[in-house]
């Protein structure tokens, strides 16, 4: 419900994110090859224009996306560039934003932020990333001061290596369980993509092909349907030898985009959008950076702190696997089951791909079909760990839920 501030009288508004959808990803440098990082989520904003024909592209009044590598067909002021590519009139601005992982959803946080307090009403916000154009850390130069002065330890700046870290602080969380979430995350997806549960949100996205013609990507490149636990096992640790974190229980390097359509619930109803979702809170932490796997942790407690909800009363969870262990990691701290129905139901970036600053949104688009098929589900969650130590966490309440859009009583959180 919108709070009225006793200073201003300002009412602050509920966001809903209207729509959400996503290119395939492809395996880094394969089925996009030759595609333009920006034409990938120029497809996505037009498909978002396309799909709610209700909405006046004049109206809209923002433009977030978000990319890791902000340079070549990355750079040039992603939001900027893409809104004029895309078609939208030239009075739409737009901007980029980098948050590495968390991209997206800053962008779409920073945007239902403007909303909230009536700046604007309608926004689209996503995230781009190209590993085959821009791999992951190309151009870096940090600062000796992190290492020299010990502010943070030299694995930190290999992602692989802080999952290792966490491994290690948390023995219990052996590479078996890893193997197995893994294992898990792939046959959910695969049933998952076989009931047809991304079709509403995952685009056809024409590329170049091999041969110099053009093909149709129509599904994601990354998964590996035909995984066993005993595959997996024998994959090497390329991060330390005899360790845990191999490629089969973490996300692959990954070509794609996402995007959403954000605005206030008054707008939507005057426009004749229908919400898929109702952001409650959001909220994003630090944490050590050698061990930033833990950062959906503590951004989840305190997101649900804010919402005055427990963890028990969510009944969907999007967590992205970045790798394994940090799912497992989040598991524990909630005392969860590993193979908690609520988590990653369509399974995760394990199969599915994480192209860094895309990613949150197609934990939103996997969420709202979610919420679609679960109308008894009022609560549910987007989290994620972020590069450099931080973590990511949106509530977000269900629309289709009897109760939506009521009062949200404050109670005992739970740890």
């Amino acid at each position: 419900m919108a709070e009225v501030s006793a200073e201003t009288g300002r009412s602050l508004r509920d966001v809903v994110v209207v729509d959400a959808v996503r290119t395939p990803f492809g395996r880094a440098g394969s089925a996009y090859g030759d595609t333009r990082a920006d034409d990938l989520i120029v497809r996505c904003l037009r498909e978002l224009l396309r799909r709610n024909p209700g909405l006046p592209p004049a109206e809209i009044e923002e433009v977030a996306i978000a990319a890791t590598t902000q340079t070549g067909d990355q750079g040039l002021t992603l939001g900027r560039s893409a809104g004029i590519l895309a078609g939208l009139p030239r009075s739409v601005p737009g901007y980029a934003i980098d948050r590495m992982c968390a991209g997206a959803l800053t962008a779409v946080t920073t945007t239902a932020s403007a909303i909230a307090v009536g700046a604007i009403d309608v926004a689209l916000a996503g995230g781009v990333e190209h590993m085959g154009h821009h791999p992951m850390g190309q151009g870096m130069d940090p600062n000796p001061r992190f290492v020299a002065e010990k502010l943070v330890d030299a694995s930190a700046l290999v992602m692989g290596q802080t999952a290792e870290n966490l491994h290690d602080q948390y023995p219990q969380l052996t590479k078996e369980r890893a193997d197995r979430f893994a294992f898990a995350s792939q046959q959910r997806y695969a049933r998952a993509w076989d009931d047809g549960a991304f079709t509403d949100h995952v685009l056809p996205m024409s590329a170049r092909a091999q041969d110099g013609g053009w093909t149709l990507v129509t599904r994601d490149e990354q998964p590996r349907p035909d995984t066993t636990l005993t595959a997996l096992a024998g994959l090497r640790t390329p991060f330390r030898p005899h360790g845990r974190v191999t490629a089969g229980n973490a996300a692959g390097l990954n070509d794609g985009a996402t995007a959403a359509l954000l605005t206030d619930v008054d707008t939507a109803h005057r426009l004749g959008l229908t919400p898929k979702l109702r952001m409650v809170s959001f909220a994003f932490t630090g944490v050590p950076p050698e061990t930033m796997g833990f950062g959906p942790v503590p951004a989840t407690r305190k997101a649900l702190a804010k919402a005055g909800l427990g963890i028990g009363d969510l009944g969907l969870i999007e967590i992205n696997e970045a790798f394994a262990v940090q799912v497992l990691a989040f598991t524990d701290a909630f005392g969860l089951a590993d193979e908690d129905e609520r988590i990653n139901p369509y399974g995760g970036a394990i199969a599915i791909g994480h192209p860094l600053a895309a990613s949150g949104v197609r934990l939103m688009a996997q969420l709202a079909h979610g919420f679609a098929e679960n109308s008894d589900v009022r609560f549910g969650l987007t989290t994620m760990c972020v590069g450099l130590g931080m973590g990511a966490s949106v509530v977000w309440e269900n629309p289709h839920h009897a109760q939506a859009g009521q009062t949200i009583l404050s109670r005992e959180v739970a740890a």
